[in-house]
Order: structure tokens, then C-alpha cells, then sequence
């Protein structure tokens, strides 16, 4: 285990490392649609072309619907596209509310995280409502790609972050579960740990 001193601010991201994702159940479900070659525009590290337009916010939800019409052999409404784009996020485990509940009592905490509209209103946001709780419930601030304009690993993101919170990068512990994001934390001076798959992270209440 990593060794972590003088830490005052948690950052997590969202995908991978709080909330589960199955890319191939997304990408099965918006093939169903007759968008046959999906994947090779989504991955689980990244988006391309308007997906990432998309999660920069370049791009608004109707017209992502229509870009995803634009590929579909299929006529489609807005319900099915938004259910098999959501189907890429799954559950958020109650043990990691629960601790970071319990972590927002010693450490500012903050998400980062590249997201959109759809993946953060609705499979995020539900997962919290199911406990009763909202974002703000549990972070301090949300900070998310398709607001900003930006997204990791670019550094402006993180950059942005330092800034807004008022916060420097030696006292804060990011956590992703994406090599790039992580490589570009460090950089900048974060302390950082990346996230395997369905990992425990409760060793953060030892800090």
C-alpha cells in the first residue's frame, strides 16, 4: 500500500471507481438498436467523436440522440437510446456510500469524473436517491467534464479543480481507475492511487 501524508481533500472519480460499469452490456444493448459499430467509438477509459462531445459538453442530449439516429438501421425513440446509454452504469455498493459518508466527517471530498447529462441525472443520481441521499449529500462539490468544457486527462481539468476549491495539490488524494488520469495527477503534484475493478477501498478510513 501506497504511503499518503498531510491529506485534507479526497477526489474521486465516478465511473469504475464508485458507481459500477459494464461497457459490454451498453455496447450489446445499443447494438440492439442497429448501431452495429458502436464500439469502436466507446471504451471504458474514454469516448471518441460525439460521445466525447458529448461528456465536453459540446454537444446537448437531444442532439446526442440524433447522432446516435444518424448510425441506427432502426427507428428509435428517445426512451430506448436513453436506457441502453444508461445501461453502461450499473450499481454504486451501499459499504462505499457508507464510507464516504463516513470520510466527508475528517476530508473534503470531491468527484471528478468525465460523465454527461444522462449517465450523472440518471443512473448517478438514482443510485444515491435509492439511500435517500443526493450528490451534495455526500460531496462537497461535483466537478463534471460535460460542465466544465473539459475532461481527463487533460491537466486544465485538474487545474481547474485546484483552483475553484482553493485547495493545493500536495494535500489531496485522487482516485481513478484510468492509468492516463492518474499519470497526469501526479504531475501536477496530486498523491494518487488507482482503482482496480470492484476494489475495497475502505483502508481510506485508515489514512
Amino acid at each position: 500500500m501506497k504511503q499518503f501524508r498531510n491529506i485534507t481533500t479526497l477526489i474521486f472519480d465516478f465511473g469504475g471507481v464508485l458507481i459500477n460499469l459494464d461497457l459490454p452490456q451498453c455496447i450489446q444493448n445499443i447494438q440492439k438498436l442497429g448501431f452495429e459499430k458502436v464500439d469502436e467509438f466507446l471504451s471504458n477509459f474514454g469516448q471518441s467523436d460525439f460521445f466525447l462531445k458529448y461528456e465536453k459538453g459540446q454537444i446537448d442530449t437531444p442532439e446526442f440522440r440524433e447522432n446516435i439516429r444518424k448510425y441506427t438501421s432502426l427507428d428509435v425513440t428517445d426512451e430506448q437510446i436513453d436506457a441502453a446509454w444508461c445501461s453502461f452504469l450499473c450499481d454504486i455498493p451501499r459499504e462505499k456510500i457508507d464510507l464516504l459518508l463516513d470520510l466527508r466527517k475528517k476530508y473534503r471530498l470531491f468527484l471528478l469524473s468525465n460523465t454527461n447529462p444522462l449517465h450523472i441525472d440518471v443512473s448517478g443520481g438514482g443510485e444515491f436517491a435509492k439511500v435517500g441521499l443526493t450528490y451534495n449529500d455526500v460531496f462537497e462539490r461535483c466537478y463534471f467534464s460535460y460542465k466544465m468544457g473539459l475532461a481527463k486527462p487533460d491537466p486544465a481539468i485538474f487545474k481547474a479543480l485546484l483552483a475553484d476549491a482553493g485547495v493545493q495539490s500536495k494535500e489531496c488524494l485522487f482516485l481513478d481507475d484510468g492509468q492516463k488520469n492518474i499519470d497526469t495527477a501526479a504531475s501536477l503534484g496530486f498523491q494518487t492511487y488507482l482503482v482496480a475493478p470492484h476494489e475495497d477501498l475502505s483502508f481510506l478510513r485508515e489514512l
